[in-house]
């Protein structure tokens, strides 16, 4: 029985076998105090790492190289509407006596895209020639030239402060709030 339990243990020693010495490079306590701590100098180096990234400049700057600054406000979502009325206080379309918006490049403060301008006055000009023929279809006893009219006396209320309208005997002027 010793024999065997000779065998039986030679035979199980093959299978046990050490495990693996993994050495760690770390300093000691005493190693590490004599380094000393230093975070907020640690902290101020990081902070001034050297980073890629734009050279801030000031509109100033900007337009002295040439460079129109970027506008403040976002024109992309601008109406119809919104577009006419900085048009009319830049006097490049005016409220006509009639109603409907018209030209008046002559007097206009801005350099604008003309055929922009010209489409902008077409488009608002028929809507608001559909919005009279509905009017009319809404009230048929009461002629388009009088609807036309009471349209324009409660709509010259409404236009912007500095905007261009047209004067009874034909002149242009600008509206005064």
């Amino acid at each position: 029985m010793r024999a065997s339990c000779s065998l039986l243990l030679l035979t199980l020693s093959g299978c046990f076998k050490a495990g693996e010495v993994v050495i760690v490079d770390r300093a000691t306590v005493l190693e590490q105090e004599a380094a000393g701590s230093y975070p907020e100098l640690e902290h101020a180096l990081s902070r001034a790492e050297v980073a890629p990234r734009p050279v801030p400049l000031t509109p100033a700057q900007l337009e002295a190289l040439g460079i129109e600054p970027p506008a403040l406000v976002d024109h992309t979502n601008l109406t119809d509407a919104d577009a006419a009325d900085a048009l009319l206080v830049e006097h490049c379309i005016g409220e006509g006596k009639d109603g409907l918006l018209a030209e008046a490049l002559q007097s206009c403060r801005q350099e604008g895209d003309r055929d922009e301008t010209d489409r902008l006055i077409e488009r608002i000009n028929r809507a608001r020639r559909q919005l009279w023929r509905w009017m009319q279809s809404e009230r048929p006893d009461v002629p388009l030239p009088d609807i036309q009219r009471a349209w324009q006396k409660i709509h010259a209320e409404g236009v912007v402060c500095g905007g261009w309208r047209q004067r009874a005997d034909g002149g242009w002027e600008a509206k005064q709030c």
